[in-house]
């Protein structure tokens, strides 16, 4: 019986030594610092949830930064960053001069940075692995063709520019302006910045159709670079006692579910859809990096654009 015993305890104690030896160590949890521009309309509000969201699903902990729409303040958020030592960048920047100095550090602390919706204008385009984002040159072309066919190519357009310096504003208004050009007789009357914000919107509108009344100018059409300033007009035309998509043709960019309730309401005649729901693509493209793989310098979002009339179906199925 002693015999038989002793093989076992044996075998038990060599058990429990080897239970005290040391462990493979645990594969360390991913976190990525993301600089976010601030939280000025539904769709930047819709991209954070959908960047939050996605990285809980895959256990990431995403360190986030509301710049509250100031550069300086994204600078401060990824130089904390830099010194936390985070494995990865997610950068959405308020304009696109100004970055290479904190890139450079983050370059040097080798950690890689993406770009997340916006671009940016740089002397080494080593400094950011990958763009992840729509082409808005080609959203504010979408957005000319559509309206030009509307007015017959002929009317006086009111543009609301984004804001000052920032990539979409620029690109939106480039874009525009290069379909505008090919007919003559569509002419952008009048052009301000309402700061991406549906307040600023109604403001800017009311101070310029004050203007156009004043100056006997007929205006024919709003295009505006989202829908928040978009709603924010149709509440300044209607404020003047004028029908919003009837007595003045509205189109905008983003596609938010508020543009489509405004389409339904026929006071948003469209809108150039640009999803805020980068999250998966953004998380894919992580992993990748973080693995070593190659990834394009853009990451192309696609896009597409939408007017009246809404039905119930599409109304519903729009979650942003």
């Amino acid at each position: 019986m002693v015999q038989t015993l002793w093989p076992m305890a044996l075998a038990g104690a060599v058990l429990i030594l080897s239970s005290c030896g040391p462990k493979e160590p645990a594969e360390k949890k991913l976190v990525i610092g993301f600089s976010q521009v601030g939280a000025e309309s539904a769709w930047r509000t819709a991209e954070t949830k959908s960047m939050k969201d996605e990285a809980a699903v895959r256990g990431i902990t995403l360190k986030f930064s509301d710049g509250q729409n100031k550069q300086d303040n994204q600078i401060k958020a990824l130089r904390v960053f830099i010194a936390q030592g985070v494995n990865l960048i997610i950068l959405a920047p308020v304009v696109e001069t100004g970055w290479d100095p904190v890139l450079q550090e983050a370059k040097k602390a080798k950690i890689p940075v993406i770009l997340l919706d916006r671009s940016i204008v740089t002397s080494d385009p080593g400094l950011y692995v990958t763009h992840i984002g729509p082409d808005c040159v080609e959203e504010g072309r979408m957005a000319a063709r559509w309206l030009v066919e509307k007015l017959n190519e002929k009317g006086n357009v009111l543009e609301l520019q984004g804001t000052p310096g920032s990539a979409p504003a620029i690109a939106r208004k480039q874009g525009f302006e290069e379909v505008v050009k090919e007919h003559p007789e569509v002419t952008i009357v009048m052009s301000q910045s309402g700061d991406f914000r549906r307040s600023n919107g109604k403001q800017v509108t009311e101070a310029l159709l004050k203007k156009a009344q004043g100056e006997r100018i007929s205006l024919d059409a709003i295009y505006a670079h989202n829908d928040d300033m978009a709603i924010g007009a149709i509440q300044a035309v209607e404020d003047a006692g004028l029908k919003p998509g009837e007595d003045i043709i509205i189109v905008s960019i983003d596609g938010v579910k508020a543009a489509f309730e405004a389409m339904a309401a026929e006071k948003l005649n469209c809108t150039v859809e640009c999803n805020p729901l980068l999250g998966p693509t953004a998380f894919d493209v992580v992993e990748k990096i973080m693995k070593g793989e190659a990834v394009p310098k853009w990451t192309k979002m696609s896009t597409r654009w939408f007017e009246q009339p809404v039905t119930d179906e599409l109304l519903n199925s729009r979650h942003y």
